[in-house]
């Protein structure tokens, strides 16, 4: 399935993978890339549209408030409480 992004017509699903990972890997913080990109490495290519959808969400999340979620200094917004519990793991 494509996925309309303006700016550069439809994406096709190994474009959004490949995006994905990168943006996985280049985080803001060390910390983050080292969660969310092994992570994304091993899982983006089992997901369902709908689990692709939410940690694509889950990337354009402020690095610090990810931390805090990850680490268990805060809650995450329930939307992504499940995604978080298997990134802490």
């Amino acid at each position: 399935m494509d996925i309309p992004r303006p700016e550069t017509g439809p994406e096709t699903h190994e474009h959004r993978l490949k995006r994905m990972r990168m943006r996985s890997w280049r985080r803001g913080t060390k910390e983050m890339d080292l969660i969310l990109g092994p992570y994304a490495d091993t899982r983006l290519g089992g997901m369902d549209a709908a689990a692709l959808d939410l940690f694509d969400a889950l990337l354009d999340e402020n690095d610090q408030d990810l931390y805090r979620w990850v680490s268990g200094q805060a809650a995450p917004p329930d939307r992504f409480a499940a995604l978080i519990a298997e990134l802490a793991r």
